[in-house]
């Protein structure tokens, strides 16, 4: 098939999957507009490189500068997320009171930005990083929020994984690329195949969670086409993880999937979801940590060394650095330490520790590691409060923040502006309120009521309401 004919149907597929899954009668936010552009680029390629850009972060000064183009496309979107939240003030202001965590987190790492060996780069990233709070906090003071949420996510992956198919399959020179040992990797549309398993995973347990929903809820008269369309999104994801066949994102979204579905029952009790959780993450653990033959990696025709992972973490360790409060915001991978590490690893071109904890480190410290570990906590305890009252919903935001904690194990998840740490913010700020939401959102009439679930979930993240931590 030519690749005109491809890029026809293709297209034709992608304006199905959006008539599929069409909503009468429903109108939301312009706003969403804002965080859906923003997660397009952070969930793809930067905006440089849609527009024909070249991928140039080889070297070490490259890497430190960024892109201008880029640089200024975030800042107009930063600047509108603001002009939002300024006008619903009113609504972010309770999320943040009851978020303290994730404020003093955010506190921190501004202040790393004093002892960071190029603090400039380093405060450039850290309002960047602002920015991923902020497309949340838009998403999340919608006058509809879960409205926001699924159409949102939904019209991205109706976007990110048709186009990354027709990629793969019929335009190799954008949707594949050459690895060091010549063999072509399938990278759709992201820049390389990790990443797009981090898309397929994520994206992957929204709508395994959206068919299940779909499929229970007998009383929807779309409900059969919505099937379809969901159903077509998962076989596509499948497919791609067959393509770029990363392996933590393969393991990631069928444990995170299976306890996800699990939880999501009435008649599972909170201690079996605790017990689901402890063996998923057990097993996790085990494989990547305490597995010295290399035999459960093995069996699932992985390397053992985790290709690399494991020298590259002893060679991290080694190296002199701030145990206390790390090297500053985003500021390790940057300057002659980069190229160093990079000349000590065959100048493999890296530029992260494959492994969230330790890139914490790196930059962060033990301080870092001790807040990671205060926003971990505190997100699974509010997502538990949240399945008590309603399974359905806060099982998404349980799937979520275990393809987190397993996509962290082999590559670094709580960065600025990736997918996982974007949508693991989502579940913390989101998972008190789940239960004011409503099941369905979509009409103006459920959304009219949904103004007041907005306030229901205002009154909640002060701790006036019946939710808590």
């Amino acid at each position: 098939m030519s690749q005109i004919i491809a890029s026809i149907i293709f297209t034709i597929g992608i304006l199905g999957l959006f008539y599929l899954d069409r909503h009468e009668d429903s109108r939301l936010s312009k706003a969403t507009w804002i965080p859906a552009i923003w997660l397009f680029f952070c969930s793809s390629r930067a905006p440089s490189l849609w527009f024909g850009g070249q991928d140039s972060f080889d070297t070490a000064a490259a890497y430190a500068e960024g892109s201008p183009f880029d640089r200024n496309i975030f800042i107009i979107l930063l600047l509108a997320a603001l002009a939002v939240l300024l006008v619903r003030s009113g609504r972010v202001g309770p999320m943040l009171r009851n978020n303290v965590m994730i404020l003093l987190f955010f506190l921190f790492c501004a202040a790393s930005i004093l002892w960071a060996d190029f603090p400039f780069i380093a405060f450039k990233r850290f309002i960047k990083a602002l920015g991923d709070v902020g497309m949340v906090l838009i998403i999340l003071t919608d006058p509809a929020p879960m409205a926001a949420m699924k159409r949102l996510l939904t019209r991205l992956g109706f976007l990110l994984f048709p186009l990354s198919a027709l990629f793969i399959k019929y335009y190799p020179d954008i949707g594949r690329r050459l690895t060091k040992s010549w063999s072509a990797e399938a990278i759709g549309v992201t820049t390389q195949k990790n990443e797009l398993g981090l898309d397929c995973m994520m994206y992957g347990v929204f709508f395994l969670w959206m068919l299940v929903s779909i499929y229970r809820d007998r009383e929807d008269p779309g409900r059969r086409r919505r099937l379809l369309a969901y159903g077509t999104v998962v076989a596509m994801i499948m497919w791609l993880l067959s393509q770029c066949n990363s392996m933590t994102s393969i393991t990631g979204l069928a444990m995170a999937g299976g306890v996800m579905w699990l939880a999501s029952r009435p008649s599972r009790r909170p201690a079996l979801v605790h017990l689901f959780v402890v063996v998923v993450l057990a097993l996790a653990l085990t494989a990547v940590f305490f597995d010295p033959g290399g035999g459960m990696v093995g069996a699932l025709g992985r390397d053992p060394t985790l290709t690399g992972r494991k020298d590259t973490w002893k060679l991290l360790v080694s190296l002199p650095t701030n145990a206390w409060v790390g090297h500053g915001f985003e500021s390790f991978w940057l300057g002659d330490r980069l190229m160093n590490i990079r000349k000590r690893l065959d100048d493999f071109p890296i530029n992260e520790a494959h492994n969230g904890y330790l890139e914490v480190y790196l930059n962060l410290g033990w301080a870092g590691i001790c807040f990671i570990a205060l926003l971990l906590v505190s997100a699974y305890k509010r997502i538990i409060s949240g399945i008590r009252r309603d399974p359905e919903g806060a099982s998404l935001f349980l799937g979520l923040f275990l393809c987190t904690l397993i996509f962290s194990l082999t590559e670094a998840a709580f960065r600025l502006n990736c997918i996982s740490w974007i949508l693991f913010l989502l579940a913390i700020i989101a998972a008190p309120g789940v239960a004011s939401w409503g099941s369905e959102p979509w009409t103006r009439a459920a959304q009219a009521r949904d103004f007041t679930a907005g306030k229901n979930l205002a009154y909640a993240t002060q701790g006036a309401g019946p939710v808590s931590d």
